[in-house]
Order: structure tokens, then sequence, then C-alpha cells
């Protein structure tokens, strides 16, 4: 049996996660010290956060972890927390010059996130708002398709990054920068640098809102955008079947732990119309993004169904709302941009008038 170290101790934390994300505590950088004495080890946490809730969960679970560690006979688990930044100085992650940031974000791959927010800020620029859409899905960047450009951003004189502007709004992705078959192999470090490059570095101007359409699950995009930038808040994008709400409820247990606002759902798929004699058919299942909505206690904002021209329009780079702003999807992304519209700039005078 080999002897007791820091370092079979560090291995053992390495199974418990960070509360709403799929990373542990140790690649966060939360362990700050792991001292063995005897049979006796010594570890002393660092957290930033605001809920009690998530500590009393991280020392249950390191207490459980550490149990299994072979000669382990008492294990002492010490957290120290810190006030979270943000709740020291509200103002200072705000992105300068842009009034309002929504993250558009969802559980898992393949349930139309990229589509939504593309036509959510395409419906919000037809409203009359100042709009930017950033791409921050480094791995599978898709904007640049949606939007029909291969156009590369120039750089200003203090090496800020010009966006590209299509259909009225302001564009920023990692498909710019690279070729269609190349891909970004990226370390978690610099995915972090990428992401507050094009959030800090991009000459956004003045913008109303800025989307960001956000990679699939809760990894370290995810955590820098919600540590770093004060979020308006975020919107979950998910489908009707069962095995897509579960990873629903872990981005939105996600933005909950970070205290980020869940504005509402979108559920995307929804149903299929056919087009020959107008019959509904719910291929995904019935009402599962409103039964969410409900157990979470937010918004229902749309349900978009399964549309051939939302498609067509998404493979031919002209975001459907651009296309068929009348048709009747164009109408759903119009209703739930107006509903953001209507639930933000509310906030935004209520806080002015207080």
């Amino acid at each position: 049996m080999s002897q007791l170290n820091s370092e079979m101790v560090r291995e053992a934390l390495r199974s418990v996660k960070y509360p709403g994300f799929s990373r542990d505590i140790v690649s966060f950088g939360l362990v700050e010290s792991a001292e063995v004495r005897g049979d006796e080890v010594f570890v002393k946490l660092s957290l930033a956060v605001a809920d009690p809730k998530v500590s009393q969960q991280i020392h249950r679970e390191c207490m459980t972890a550490l149990a299994s560690v072979p000669g382990l006979r008492t294990p002492h688990v010490l957290i120290d927390l810190k006030k979270p930044p943000a709740a020291a100085s509200p103002g200072a992650t705000k992105i300068e010059g842009v009034k309002h940031v929504i993250a558009v974000a969802s559980g898992k791959g393949g349930v139309g996130k990229s589509t939504v927010a593309s036509n959510l800020a395409q419906a919000l620029s037809l409203g009359g708002a100042r709009t930017g859409l950033c791409d921050c899905d480094f791995y599978g960047p898709s904007i640049a398709l949606m939007f029909g450009t291969t156009e590369q951003p120039c750089a200003t004189e203090d090496n800020r990054i010009v966006p590209i502007e299509r259909y009225g709004l302001k564009l920023m992705s990692m498909g710019f920068l690279t070729d269609a078959d190349t891909p970004a192999v990226l370390r978690g470090p610099m995915v972090t640098r990428y992401t507050q490059q094009f959030l800090r570095q991009v000459e956004w101007g003045e913008l109303d809102y800025l989307i960001l359409d956000l990679p699939p699950g809760t990894g370290d995009i995810q955590l820098t955008v919600v540590q770093t930038v004060a979020l308006a808040g975020a919107v979950v994008v998910t489908t009707p079947q069962e095995v897509a709400l579960i990873d629903a409820r872990k981005a939105v247990a996600m933005f909950h732990k970070t205290n980020v606002r869940v504005l509402g759902i979108v559920e995307n798929m929804s149903y299929f119309l056919c087009p020959g004699d107008g019959v509904r058919y719910d291929i995904f299942g019935r009402g599962g993004g409103q039964r969410e909505a409900d157990r979470l206690g937010v918004p229902l904002l749309g349900e978009i169904p399964i549309d051939m021209a939302t498609r067509e329009a998404g493979d031919t780079g002209m975001p459907l709302v651009a296309r068929a702003q009348e048709s009747a999807v164009g109408q759903e992304f119009m209703k739930i941009a107006g509903a953001l519209r209507s639930e933000l700039d509310g906030v935004s005078a209520e806080r002015s008038a207080t």
C-alpha cells in the first residue's frame, strides 16, 4: 500500500465538482493546500461565493471523497469564504458601451441554440435596438455560416478588433479568424484568453443588447463569462424531450449558483406543422418546456417549431427573421425579443428611478 501523500488527497478531490459546473474544484484552483500529518489530512479551500449552500455542498462532497482515500482516518476541510468580486463592485464587469448583455445557453448540443441566438439578435435589431452578437463557441463556431460571410475583422490603431457588420448587427466569431476546415485546438487558459478578448477587446461601440452565443454545457467558457461579465440575464434553449430537459436544468442551475438571472426558456423544435394538411406533429413530445419553466419559476418565452425555411435560412447565410419576419416562426422570434425588451427595459427604468 502506498504511503498517504498530498497528491493522493488532491486526486480524490478531483471527484468533487463545483456545483452547477462539470469542472472539479482542483482544476478551478480552489484547493489552496492539502497537508498530510500521519493519518490526518488538513485541506484548505478558498471560495468566493455568496450562497452558503454552495460551500456546504462542497464541504460534504469533500468529506465523502476523502473518506475513500486509503490510509486516511481523519480528514479536516477548512473553507475560507471570501466576498464575491461582483458583489463588491457590480459595475466593474460591465462591457463599455453595452447596456444589456444576454447569454443564450443550453445544457447540451443539438438543440438549435445558435439558431435561436442568431434570430433573437436579428429580431432585437429589427425592433430598433442596437444589437451585437458574439459567438463564444470557439470549438464549433457557426455564426459566420449563419450570416453568410467569411470576412476577416480589422484592428484599430490601439489593437482593438472591429466587428463584422451584417444585416444591421455587429458580429464576432472564431469563424471569422480561421478556415472552415481548421479546428480550434485550445486548452483552458487559451479559451479564457479568447473569451476575454472577444468581450473586452472588440470595438462593440454603443449597443442596447449584446447576445452571447455560449457553447453547450457548463465549462471554462461559461465560467469565464459568468464570473467576469455583468449579465442582464440568460436565456436557456431546450427541446421538449426529457433527455434535453435534464441538461437544461444543469444550465439553469449553473446560472442560479453564480447569481445570474434566468430570463426564461425557449423551446426549440417544439413541433412540426405539416405544410400539406396543417396537422401538428409533436415529434419530441409536448409541453416539456412549459412544465420545466413552471417548475423553475421562469417564463416560457416561446415555442419554435421545426421549420424547413428556418434551416434553409441558416444554411444560406441569412437568419429567417431577416428574410421572412412576417412568417409564423419570424413572428415567434419577434415576440420573444419583445418580451425580453419589456422585461429588461422595465428593470432598467426601475433601477434608474431608485
